[in-house]
This record gives C-alpha cells, sequence and structure tokens, in this order.
C-alpha cells in the first residue's frame, strides 16, 4: 500500500485552529487519526516543491507509516512566532527552522521539550551542537555561511568588504531580508555586528539604506528577484550558487567572500513542548538527522548537512566556498541592532 505524504500552505493552518480549546481538553480529544501524523511548522523554501520536504516526506511515510504534514509557515522567523503564539493551544509536534540567531527567543517562550534523537552522534562537530543550542532541546540539521551573491552580468564591480556595500556606485543595487521575518534579514544584521561592533551600526546602516532596492519578508522572494535581475547583489549563503552550476550550468552568480569573515547559521529542529504527537514527533526528530533524511539535503536545502556521513555532490566543490574567517554572533546585540535597523529603514 502507497503511503502518503502532504505539504500544507499556510492558509491550511486554519483547519487545525478550529476549535483550539486549553491544553487539557486539546489533549484528551486527540484523535486516532492525529496520532497517524506528525505535524510540522517550517518556512517555504524547506516545504515547498522544489525544497527538501517532497522527498522527506516520502521517505518518512516509508520508514514509520505515519504521515508527515509540513506546515509552510512562510519564513523561519513567523514559524517561530507562530509556535510561540500557540503555546497554550499547541498545534504542531515539531519545529523546523530555529538557528542560532533565533534558539535563545525559542528557549525562552518556553515552547520547546527536551529530545536527543538517536543519530545526535552524527553531527559533524560539538561546536555545531554548540553554537545552536546546549539545553538538549534543539538538534542542528545543517548549517552554512551568510554572503553577498553576485551577478557577473553586471555593470557594477563586485563589493570586497561590508563597508564597500555602502558606496556610493551600488545605489537601488543591493536585496536584503526582513530582520523581523526572516532569518537571512535577521543573520546579515548579525553579520553587521559582529563585524563592525555593535557601537557602529546606526552609522553603517544609516549609510547603507541607500543602496538597498528592497527588504523581502523572506529569501525566497529576495532570491528570485535577484535572479530576475532586479538587483546585482542579494544576501544569501556561500552554498547557493552551486544551485545554479549544477541544475542551469552557468557560473554567472558567484559567492563574494570578504576578508573580514562571515557569520555561520546553523539551523535546527525541536519537539514542541505538549505536542499532541509526541511519540510521532520522536521518530521524526530521529528520522532528520539520519543519514537517510540528511542526504537529500545538499541538492535541496542547499546547504551543509549536519550528519558527517553525507557525502557533498561535485557542485559544492566548484561553486560553494567557504570563508577563511567564521565569526560568533551575540543573539542579543543582534537583536537590539534589529530594532536600530528597522527604525532607519522605516524613515
Amino acid at each position: 500500500m502507497k503511503k502518503k505524504f502532504v505539504i500544507f500552505s499556510a492558509v491550511c493552518l486554519a483547519a487545525l485552529l478550529c476549535g483550539c480549546k486549553g491544553k487539557q481538553e486539546q489533549k484528551s480529544s486527540v484523535s486516532p487519526e492525529r496520532l497517524k501524523e506528525v505535524v510540522a511548522y517550517t518556512y517555504d523554501s524547506f516545504a515547498g516543491e522544489w525544497g527538501p520536504g517532497p522527498e522527506l516526506c516520502k521517505k518518512f511515510a516509508e520508514r514509520t507509516g505515519l504521515t508527515l504534514i509540513l506546515i509552510d509557515c512562510g519564513d523561519a522567523i513567523q514559524a517561530l512566532n507562530r509556535a510561540i503564539l500557540e503555546k497554550d493551544a499547541v498545534q504542531a509536534d515539531v519545529i523546523i527552522g530555529i538557528d542560532n540567531n533565533t534558539a535563545e527567543q525559542a528557549r525562552g517562550a518556553g515552547i520547546l521539550a527536551p529530545y536527543t534523537p538517536k543519530d545526535a552522534d552524527k553531527i559533524v562537530d560539538a561546536a555545531l551542537q554548540h553554537e545552536i543550542d546546549d539545553s538538549g532541546c534543539i538538534t542542528p540539521y545543517d548549517f552554512g555561511h551568510f554572503a553577498m551573491i553576485y551577478d557577473t552580468q553586471s555593470n557594477v564591480p563586485p563589493p570586497s568588504s561590508l563597508e564597500d556595500l555602502t558606496r556610493d556606485i551600488y545605489r537601488k543595487k543591493i536585496i536584503l531580508m526582513d530582520p523581523r521575518t526572516s532569518t537571512p534579514g535577521l543573520g546579515f544584521v548579525a553579520w553587521t555586528v559582529s563585524s563592525l561592533g555593535a557601537r557602529h551600526i546606526e552609522d553603517y546602516w544609516k549609510r547603507l539604506a541607500p543602496n538597498i532596492l528592497t527588504m523581502t519578508a523572506g529569501w525566497s522572494e529576495g532570491w528570485g528577484m535577484f535572479l530576475e535581475g532586479e538587483a546585482p547583489l542579494v544576501v544569501s549563503y556561500t552554498t547557493s550558487p552551486a544551485y545554479n552550476v549544477e541544475y542551469e550550468n552557468t557560473d554567472r552568480y558567484i559567492t563574494l567572500l570578504f576578508d573580514e569573515g562571515h557569520v555561520r547559521q546553523v539551523e535546527g529542529y525541536a519537539l514542541l513542548k505538549g505536542a499532541l504527537n509526541p511519540e510521532g514527533a520522536k521518530q521524526l526528530m530521529d528520522f532528520l538527522i539520519s543519514t537517510e533524511a540528511q542526504e537529500t539535503l545538499p541538492l535541496t536545502q542547499w546547504m551543509y548537512p549536519a550528519n558527517s556521513e553525507v557525502p557533498l555532490p561535485r557542485c559544492y566543490l566548484e561553486a560553494a566556498p567557504l570563508p577563511r574567517t567564521t565569526l560568533t554572533t551575540d543573539s542579543a546585540a543582534s537583536a537590539q541592532a534589529v530594532d536600530i535597523v528597522t527604525g532607519i529603514l522605516s524613515k
């Protein structure tokens, strides 16, 4: 018998929210059908047609007999905000997309339950786990460095530093993402804080602001505008051009490595406290770090898999350079910087 798999968009969430009541009543009314499903909140590029979602749903069903339902909440920060809003009437079982810049917020909100997956010992190194979480709640599933991606067919030279991005020649030529709704947007703000120092943020962003064409709500929208030629520069990941090499056979888009260094994003997933199907959720937690699941990530998620046993495709060697220097981030300083940045850009 074929196992079914489903990906829900955000609009489908309404069906899950109907008749939400208190935790105790909710627990007692979990139907047998719901216990055959595992519901996970995540973001658009993970759940979407070209992301790892469809293949992961299929493999999970074959492995466990359970149906994985991925709720596309937009971007990862929107997924986290939804889980926080529902903490007293939990609808999902797992959240996918918490990163090292939002982990503290997730822990502080009290929405996570501790669980260590069976294959956690396959994680690339202890530093990866330490960078995102030491509480036993969040497990990393991939990682990558933020970088500016450059269109070599543009009529401007490539910048060589964050400071270069403020030059007049880049007026309205940079696409960024909103740090309040997007983890790449927050990652770029964290990058400026780590590289320039918190006390220089206001001055830097005032000088950068005229060069920002737009600040999209999420990565998918911003990357799409970049590929359509709306601007020659976009914030993304060092691995992003590998996609164009693999599927479009073009090296038109390249990663720019800055001597000052880059910040790393470590993405993770966690069991939600009060999950309606905690046992199914734990099976998903075990599955997501397994070699079987992780091998789908390089050519769909376009990030480095957290599982050390997964080989990388040739396109990563050709078009996904690693920076020489990885900068550390300070989530508290980055959160303060977001308020400064949004204040500047709203004027």
